[in-house]
């Protein structure tokens, strides 16, 4: 990866900040409309083209080497050749992971990436790209079409995209048929217990059929079960969620 890419791993307190300059237009709040407009319409747009996708989720720290960074590039090929296009969020980690074993079982490799100022965050795997502006609709755009998702360990952003998604099966904004696969025990199990242990059991804060809402296993193959008889996702009901 040459130096133009820019550098992958910067925590999230070094992303650079975007600067606005006083008066200019595009600040105002109905361009920023208009351009989430846009970007939902393009976003679809694009996604469009890919009828078997899976996304996968984890923490951008992983190198390749790592356990949780090899058990996602060997999930991300074994998919593919199911006929499954990977979907990423483009970056590195367990991204960039998913993304690299599925160029190298010779299948899709799609990358959601983000605009920043100063640097293009993306991993030399996506084969496939579109930008976003804004990181919700880059974040509803993740979920928007896939027939299954994918949670390797990670950190803050990783438990609230599982979060989000489990709350909106929860509510019934997404099928309840779609497979949502914790991938790595070890990091997941202790979360399932004090979910089971401390709001289901003490405050009665969720229902025991929530807990039935994931699968926790511990391997690419046990995913890949799970994952390759999912049914397909009807003609945009994908996002009926926010919208009803």
């Amino acid at each position: 990866m040459n130096d133009d890419k820019g550098k992958l791993n910067l925590p999230a307190s070094k992303l650079p900040q975007e600067e606005t300059v006083k008066g200019d237009f595009r600040s105002s709040l109905h361009w920023r409309v208009l351009r989430i407009l846009a970007e939902f319409i393009e976003g679809w747009q694009f996604l469009a083209d890919f009828k078997m996708t899976v996304t996968f989720f984890g923490s951008a720290r992983f190198q390749p080497g790592e356990k949780w960074y090899e058990e996602a590039r060997k999930l991300g090929a074994l998919l593919a050749r199911e006929g499954f296009s990977i979907v990423t969020g483009g970056g590195p980690g367990i991204m960039q992971a998913g993304n690299q074993g599925a160029v190298e079982a010779n299948g899709e490799s799609v990358g959601l990436n983000i605009q920043l100022p100063m640097e293009q965050r993306i991993n030399p795997y996506v084969k496939k790209s579109t930008a976003f502006h804004y990181f919700f609709v880059r974040k509803l755009m993740l979920s928007y079409a896939a027939r299954a998702y994918v949670f390797f360990p990670g950190g803050l952003g990783t438990l609230d995209e599982v979060f989000e998604i489990l709350t909106l099966i929860q509510t019934k904004k997404v099928s309840q048929k779609i497979p949502v696969v914790l991938v790595g025990k070890e990091f997941w199990s202790p979360i399932h217990i004090w979910l089971n242990e401390e709001m289901f059991k003490k405050y009665q804060a969720v229902d025991e059929e929530d807990l039935k809402l994931y699968t926790i296993v511990d391997s690419a193959e046990e995913a890949l079960e799970l994952i390759k008889y999912a049914p397909p996702r009807e003609e945009f009901f994908y996002y009926t969620l926010t919208f009803t």
